[in-house]
């Protein structure tokens, strides 16, 4: 009885030996795996497909008003050569406060007759984005309100723009 017994555990572990057939290979490096939000400030132009955001890395504030400033300046030539545009009014007197995770903006001559529109997606974005560097609010928290020359529209999500 032994004998059989031996040989049949030889043979349950030749098979786990020889395995399905693919030989081992070296470790391949992946690269860095991503995580969470990418760093830096995003700002969102409009194109042809909607909203669209842009990397601002090196780009650091305090203030959610700052971010008007690289909103305004719209995007860089190499942006525009891609089809992306800035719909915002480049006037300013745009302002900006926020109180866990809800931000106003104050966009006097401002119209918010048609809130589903790009100009509005580009706004929203990104003062999310701002609102979520500046105060460390989770981004699915942040809802912005508008308040422009004809009444106020919102709050709103980013998200209610990106998903077109």
């Amino acid at each position: 009885m032994t004998r059989p017994r031996t040989a049949l555990t030889c043979c349950v572990l030749a098979l786990a030996a020889a395995g399905c057939g693919i030989r081992p290979t070296g470790v391949t490096d992946g690269g860095t795996a991503p995580s969470g939000i990418s760093k830096g400030m995003r700002i969102y132009f409009a194109s042809d497909n909607g909203p669209r955001g842009v990397s601002r890395p090196d780009v650091t504030f305090d203030q959610l008003d700052d971010a008007f400033k690289l909103l305004i300046s719209g995007p860089s030539p190499a942006e525009r050569a891609e089809g992306l545009t800035n719909l915002l009014p480049t006037a300013g007197g745009f302002r900006a406060t926020a109180s866990h995770g809800q931000v106003t903006v104050t966009a006097p001559g401002y119209a918010t007759v048609s809130p589903q529109d790009q100009a509005t997606g580009q706004l929203v974005c990104t003062l999310a984005r701002a609102e979520v560097l500046v105060h460390g609010t989770r981004p699915d928290k942040v809802q912005v309100t508008i308040v422009g020359e004809d009444g106020r529209a919102g709050p709103y999500r980013c998200q209610q723009f990106l998903a077109r």
